[in-house]
């Protein structure tokens, strides 16, 4: 099954990671996005308090993980019309996105509609199935064909572009008219920088009717929980109970102290207020920097990442920068339509971004 799959993306970059290990001052690493900050005081709490666990944890999650889902979904994004029982956790969303199309039964005779520019798992997650793949970012150019599943990702990664209510409202008309289901990678929502995003299941999307529509939230981001795996999807109650039935066979289980973390991380909203700070403010710093030093940032108006070019193949962009010591992401990563441009994420220290600045500058 693996020859099918692409090279592990991360991979390639060796040389590049060596070269900006090798800077005096040491490595600023802005190619992964990967949490830096504490885990917040209430969340750690109650991942202890959660930990006398002996028994099987409930695919389903428990009542009161599903319960904080619908209440924060509501709360922060303001979706409605939500029932507990439309919410189910996964082992972090990579995972779901993953297996997504397996999960769902689709096979060699469907097609899975992938942003041209987009989070490499999308289409890995259709090839694990063995489904075909369409790359597409308009419903022109998917034409006549009738895909079984569409992904989409507002933010974005890697580029930061917003998704209005008005564009997420075609796609999902046109999808229910032609059974397809939508699947929206939210796990940047909470991000907006110079624009507001917002969720597929928000009524000025779908009027609160949430058929044939997936949500996927995680919170590695606003909560700094990757190391937790802590994610899960919400929408069509239909598809959950399917999700769900096939969750219970392969053994896909939340650990328990996981799902009391998630709870107490679902019901305050103060860190993750803190959270979007510290990013702002790093934002704030990196960005100017990064054009400063000739670069053309695209997008880039919500997330985690900015979308910059020098006009040159994007590893050439990347070896200028490690030669500063800077790791970043090349755009190539995402899709052909990303060669000339390079990703660079907001998820270092204020120490490390300071650093970045000044060799920037320099």
């Amino acid at each position: 099954m693996s020859a099918g799959l692409p090279v592990f993306p991360w991979d390639t970059l060796a040389d590049a990671t060596t070269l900006a290990r090798s800077h005096p001052d040491g490595i600023v690493d802005l190619s992964v996005g990967t949490p830096v900050d504490p885990v917040a005081p209430v969340i750690r709490d109650a991942l202890a308090a959660a930990s006398a666990a002996p028994g099987y944890p409930t695919t389903a999650g428990t009542p009161a993980l599903r319960a904080s889902a619908v209440a924060a979904l509501s709360r922060r994004y303001g979706v409605t019309n939500l029932a507990d029982d439309a919410v189910l956790p996964a082992i972090g969303t990579k995972e779901l996105i993953a297996w997504l199309p397996t999960l769902l039964g689709l096979g060699p005779d469907d097609v899975v509609v992938v942003p041209e520019l987009a989070y490499p798992t999308y289409e890995v997650g259709a090839k694990l199935a063995g489904a075909q793949v369409l790359l597409a970012d308009s419903l022109t150019q998917i034409g006549p064909r009738s895909p079984a599943l569409i992904y989409l990702n507002s933010p974005s990664n890697p580029t930061g572009a917003v998704l209005g209510a008005d564009h997420l409202r075609k796609v999902v008309g046109w999808a229910r008219e032609r059974g397809a289901i939508v699947a929206s990678d939210e796990c940047y929502l909470g991000l907006g920088w110079d624009a507001a995003p917002v969720s597929l299941l928000h009524p000025s999307v779908c009027d609160g009717d949430h058929t044939g529509l997936l949500a996927i939230h995680s919170l590695s981001k606003t909560s700094s929980l990757a190391g937790y795996r802590a994610g899960f999807v919400a929408g069509d109650r239909g598809l959950i109970a399917e999700l769900l039935a096939v969750r219970k066979h392969a053994g896909m289980m939340m650990p328990t102290p996981v799902q009391g973390a998630m709870v107490a991380a679902l019901d305050d909203d103060a860190h993750e207020r803190d959270q979007r700070e510290r990013y702002a403010r790093r934002r704030d710093a990196l960005l100017p920097a990064v054009k400063s030093a000739g670069f053309d940032v695209d997008h880039s108006e919500a997330g985690l990442y900015i979308w910059a070019t020098r006009g040159e193949p994007c590893r050439d962009t990347v070896g200028w920068l490690a030669q500063r010591g800077i790791l970043v992401a090349p755009g190539e990563f995402y899709g052909p339509r990303g060669s000339r441009h390079v990703r660079i994420a907001l998820t270092a220290t204020d120490e490390r971004i300071d650093a970045a600045v000044e060799r920037l500058a320099a």
